[in-house]
């Protein structure tokens, strides 16, 4: 027996598919799986089959065309083939978590293309499927050009071809926010990207807070957060969250540190939670910083940031920032509004106020 791999277009109609089945088996075929495209020429089938060694590619071409089956094309294939079409898919996405540079080699190996291109420009017509040609465009900007001798790529093969070059591209920016910072005592900590995955290491974090500190972050709440409630703030529906991170040569990771930026509408929130042993230092200033970067570039207006006017430390950490920030007092709470474009600021409370001496 032999594996050969069979695709064909065949009209999207109730019993057609049967005919072209029935047609293979006449000839001692076996169909092994089967993975339907849906397209507007009709329904494109694609085949593993195993054959007898004797059956040979003309033979099994004019199987498929007397089961009503056109456009028709047919290859030897490798015992790999038998692998579940999703589960390969996965396989493909974990090499991309391991290293996104290989979008190139892995859109070539999904496909079977002969040729994979980037060009710094989009696509003339991105997202084009064009008979042997499959045009995806870049997220992070250009675009790919992927061709094949045959068969022609369906709208399924693109859809999985542009899901795993958006993966990729957001694979490229999480570790392009990965940095190491040096504070001004010397100490270094990795900051980067918060993950779902990162809630066990951010309620050990939260363990090891002060009540104060958690109380300043949340405005009152010193109880520990649920572990549903982390996930939001890590993996935010509209902005991000950056940890600070101790631990190299081996040592465990341990989260330091925590800034969230939360976007509603053309505004964004940050907020911050620093262990107590690495307050004052530096830290919280630097992660305030990135959030406003991640804020520019996003293009929101403005991002506000609540504190309780007691919080000085927070306080002295907005003036550090170097930007104008208007003040709003509600009770025992500020709020600082940093303006990220040339926008009026309001008249009251024009600035950050004076820390008080005693």
């Amino acid at each position: 027996m032999a594996l050969w791999r069979i695709r064909a277009t065949v009209d999207d109609r109730p019993g057609y598919l049967s005919v072209l089945t029935a047609s293979l088996a006449l000839r001692g075929v076996n169909i092994l799986t089967v993975h339907v495209h849906t397209t507007e020429a009709g329904a494109v089938d694609d085949f593993l089959v195993d054959a007898p060694e004797h059956v040979t590619e003309a033979e099994l071409r004019a199987a498929v065309e007397r089961g009503r089956g056109r456009e028709c094309w047919v290859a030897r294939s490798e015992a790999r083939g038998l692998a579940d079409e999703p589960t390969r898919v996965l396989g493909l996405a974990t090499r991309l978590v391991r290293d996104p540079e290989t979008v190139g080699a892995t859109l070539r190996t999904l496909l079977g293309a002969d040729a994979v291109t980037w060009r710094p420009t989009p696509a003339a017509v991105p997202g084009g499927v064009g008979g042997t040609t499959m045009l995806l465009a870049d997220p992070a900007g250009g675009g790919y050009e992927l061709c094949r001798r045959d068969p022609s790529f369906t709208p399924a093969e693109y859809a999985r071809a542009q899901a795993l070059v958006e993966l990729a591209t957001t694979l490229a920016r999480r570790d392009a926010d990965r940095i190491t910072l040096v504070l001004p005592d010397g100490a270094e900590v990795s900051v980067r990207s918060a993950t779902a995955e990162d809630v066990p290491a951010v309620l050990d974090l939260h363990t090891g807070c002060s009540e104060r500190s958690r109380r300043r972050r949340y405005l009152g709440g010193a109880a520990q957060p649920s572990s549903a409630r982390l996930r939001r703030l890590l993996e935010p529906a509209r902005g991000s969250t950056l940890l600070a991170t101790t631990g190299s040569d081996g040592a465990a990771e341990s989260v330091v540190a925590m800034a969230n930026l939360l976007g509603e509408g053309d505004e964004a929130e940050a907020a911050l939670l620093v262990r107590d042993d690495w307050q004052r230092r530096g830290l919280g200033s630097a992660l305030l910083r990135r959030l406003l970067g991640h804020a520019d570039r996003a293009g929101y207006a403005a991002v506000l940031l609540h504190t309780q006017a007691e919080n000085t430390p927070m306080l002295r950490t907005l003036r550090r920032l170097d930007r104008p920030a208007a003040m709003e007092r509600d009770g025992g709470v500020l709020t600082a509004t940093v303006p990220l474009a040339t926008l009026p600021l309001p008249r009251t409370g024009a600035g950050v106020p004076a820390q008080r001496s005693g």
